[in-house]
């Protein structure tokens, strides 16, 4: 049996402190369907705090002002942190969110550590400032950090997208609130621990747990600079439109509904290989799953009996035993989100292939099996929204011309991956594609490139130079006239 695990104070700008609230959030395991923990429920009173704090220790403390090896020192000692204590935020995440502890280890504590390994290698090689010699004399171009960031991060992959924004927000200089789901906020009393054993300055981290409201009052903090949000598009949407009453500076990296295409000339069991982690990956609760496969009409049936039985093959289990690889979705409206995109998906005339409903032996705990629908059409529900479930589309198509199409018609643009035997004709490919990443015979997210989406997949990237540009203003100042730098 999991020990309850229960937390009765915050963690506002580097300090344990009481919450001003009484509410708390109950953790409940999508495995045995049991209360595995609580924490306090932050308040609009708890974000207050932690935004004045954010804002002093940004306009007065020495964060902002140290040198960036003073900061990438105290960001290292984060990771290290990470590495020593990695198995333990594994199993906290998987057993708040249902992600395969294999996965875990790999995506939720090893990935993050990833993550801010990259983001100290870009933050030392950034041009914070550059002489350029303007159209009416010389001058400086200044990156500085931006002040208070807002971080919303979702419960699916929680460590992983928390470094995404703290990484480059600390390195930055700025300051940082960061607002876990309420469905896994354990992982990040974790968190807190190593911010502040790792030497993180006064004010310059808090953790807020909280729902939809708490969250939406503090995207729309007057005091915050920044808000980087991780979610649905709607909720994107809605982010967007409270912090557009103060011109709030907005990333949002939400949802997918990416493409896998297989070519003609692929070699399909290295194909499917691939694909089958890429789209059933983490239950399928992922943003950037490959969740609709294209395969052309010529080898279909040789794609769609190799996927089905690799999908029919997945073990599916309880999320903490070694062996799973496929575990229960975080909540029972997820399950229920998935169940009834399969229902539809058969009303609409596709062909269950692979799963389709729940597992058998496993009636307790949030399952659906792993699914493969075919002779789907891309005008299908089940091919055009994002489903957040273990529940892949196997669509048909004809010519290359077709593939692209199909590929490119979706209201997203976040992922894909194309499997050829050519690697060049591969690339080519990738370049029709109208996709924020994209992958050829592989399937992989580099931390040292950008990543975000087109259309309704985001605004901004992470990672790379670009996701650190992200957290920095830029400032031009003018120079006199003969002045030369260095001289």
């Amino acid at each position: 049996m999991t020990e309850l695990v229960e937390h009765g104070k915050l963690f506002i700008g580097g300090e344990w402190t009481d919450p001003l609230g009484t509410d708390t959030i109950r953790i409940v395991s999508p495995h045995t369907e049991q209360v595995i923990g609580s924490v306090p429920h932050a308040s609009e009173a708890d974000v207050d705090r932690a935004v004045a704090v954010a804002r002093k220790a940004f306009d007065e403390g020495p964060w902002p002002r140290m040198t960036l090896e003073e900061r990438i020192a105290v960001v290292s000692r984060i990771k290290d942190a990470i590495a020593v204590r990695h198995e333990e935020i594994a199993r906290s995440i998987s057993s708040q969110n249902g992600s395969p502890y294999s996965w875990s280890v790999l995506a939720q504590a090893l990935g993050p550590m990833m993550v801010y390994d990259a983001a100290i290698t870009v933050a030392r090689d950034y041009p914070y400032e550059e002489h350029r010699q303007g159209v009416l004399g010389p001058i400086l171009v200044r990156r500085e950090p931006v002040g208070v960031v807002a971080a919303v991060i979702p419960w699916n992959v929680p460590q992983f997208v928390a470094a995404a924004k703290l990484a480059p927000a600390l390195l930055s200089g700025s300051t940082v609130i960061l607002k876990p789901s309420p469905e896994a906020p354990l992982d990040s009393f974790i968190l807190a621990d190593i911010a502040r054993e790792a030497g993180v300055p006064e004010g310059v981290l808090s953790i807020l747990p909280a729902d939809r409201e708490v969250s939406e009052y503090l995207v729309g903090h007057p005091g915050v600079d920044k808000v980087a949000f991780t979610g649905s598009v709607a909720a994107g949407k809605r982010v967007m439109e409270v912090a557009a009453r103060n011109l709030t500076r907005v990333t949002l990296e939400l949802g997918g509904k990416s493409a896998a295409v297989v070519l003609p000339d692929a070699d399909i069991e290295t194909a499917v290989a691939g694909i089958v982690p890429a789209a059933w990956m983490n239950n399928g609760q992922a943003c950037v799953a490959q969740t609709r496969i294209l395969a052309p009409r010529s080898r279909y049936e040789e794609v769609a009996e190799a996927l089905a039985a690799a999908a029919g093959a997945l073990v599916v289990g309880d999320p903490l035993d070694p062996a799973t690889q496929l575990g229960p979705l975080v909540a029972r409206r997820q399950q229920q989100r998935s169940l009834d995109y399969i229902r539809i998906g058969q009303e609409e005339g596709a062909k269950v292939l692979a799963g389709g409903g729940r597992p058998a032996g496993l009636e307790q705990g949030w399952y659906v099996e792993p699914t493969l629908f075919g002779d789907v059409d891309n005008t299908m529900r089940i091919a055009r929204e994002e489903i957040f479930g273990p529940v892949v589309c196997l669509i048909p198509y004809g010519d290359e011309a077709e593939a692209v199409r199909v590929a490119n018609d979706s209201d997203f643009g976040l992922s894909g991956s194309v499997w050829t035997g050519d690697v060049e004709h591969g690339i080519d490919f990738a370049r029709r594609i109208r996709t924020g990443t994209f992958n050829v015979n592989t399937f992989s997210l580099d931390m040292l490139g950008p990543f975000g989406g087109y259309k309704n997949s985001g605004l901004g990237r992470e990672f790379g130079p670009e996701g650190l540009s992200e957290y920095l203003e830029h400032k031009m100042i003018h120079l006199p006239a003969g002045y030369e730098a260095g001289a």
